[in-house]
């Protein structure tokens, strides 16, 4: 596993982030206004969750002047607190040629407190066991059949997107259920993202359910059509994040199936990996 020393590059991308985030975001809804659906917020139900989610999109900037050219897709969980750091990130490194016009999708809830408390129930499968010790319905089935079901086939409808070149990202509970989304692809045989990035997962959770991985990916009968990019910091809990990311990619990065990276952040802990994870991971996926 790499091992990188990115603190101050870390630094430097949240401080662009803030400072860019209020020009770009101006920019992208003045591009997208009366182009596609004519927004790039909405409410959407979830007959699998049954409760309602706050999507947001942002188109690339080559858009207008490129409307029927199709872009790859990313999906981005925790979006309330996400979002806002990454969307203008991702218009930058566009325009600088670091990473290709592509449509983000976040996914969110009606405040960040929402999200801080149901997370926990969508992002998580199966049932929390007590060795938990946690309250978790284990809900991620349902909200992967939402996203899956649901909301990729109304963004395919809706936005110009290529179906075969979408991303998964998520950071912690959001890195469980990004992993989680990639063995129950294998399960089903479905083809809904060809990439995911996650970043501290919590493979603690259920006895480390998602262990089980590997295994499931010797027996599927995908090829090299799927990348993953997984990573930790080196100041997280070294038992319960570093350890568990050491020993999935010591099993991953040999299975010729999957287009496997891994990188341990040095000097990061928990909350300072997600931002870049998504960015680096991105940035192996798409600039092949």
């Amino acid at each position: 596993m790499k091992i990188l020393s990115t603190i101050s590059n870390v630094a430097c991308l949240i401080l662009l982030s803030a400072a860019l985030f209020t020009s770009c975001k101006q920019t992208s809804d003045t591009k997208t206004t009366n182009t596609v659906k004519d927004s790039t917020n909405f409410k959407l139900y979830s007959k699998n969750v049954q409760d309602s989610f706050f999507i947001s999109v942002q188109l690339p900037l080559a858009y207008p002047e490129q409307p029927k050219k199709k872009y790859p897709v990313v999906v981005l969980t925790d979006a309330n607190f996400y979002y806002p750091m990454l969307a203008p990130v991702l218009q930058q490194y566009e325009q600088g040629g670091l990473l290709p016009p592509m449509i983000l999708v976040g996914i969110g809830y009606k405040s960040f407190q929402a999200m801080d408390s149901l997370r926990q129930r969508d992002y998580l499968y199966p049932k929390a066991i007590p060795s938990d010790e946690m309250k978790a319905p284990g809900g991620g089935q349902n909200f992967y059949r939402f996203i899956t079901g649901e909301l990729l086939p109304y963004i395919n409808k809706n936005y110009p997107t290529m179906s075969t070149e979408r991303t998964l990202l998520g950071h912690s509970f959001g890195g469980y259920f990004t992993l989680y989304s990639l063995l129950e692809q294998l399960n089903t045989k479905r083809a809904d993202f060809s990439g995911f990035v996650a970043a501290s997962p919590s493979l603690w959770y259920n006895n480390f359910y998602l262990s089980r991985i590997p295994e499931q990916l010797k027996t599927s009968a995908v090829t090299d059509t799927l990348s993953l990019h997984l990573t930790v910091g080196q100041l997280e809990d070294p038992k319960w994040s570093v350890a568990p990311v050491n020993d999935l990619s010591s099993m991953l990065k040999t299975d010729k199936r999957l287009k496997f990276s891994s990188t341990i952040y040095t000097d990061l802990d928990h909350m300072d990996v997600g931002l870049i994870s998504y960015i680096r991971g991105l940035q192996k996926i798409y600039n092949k």
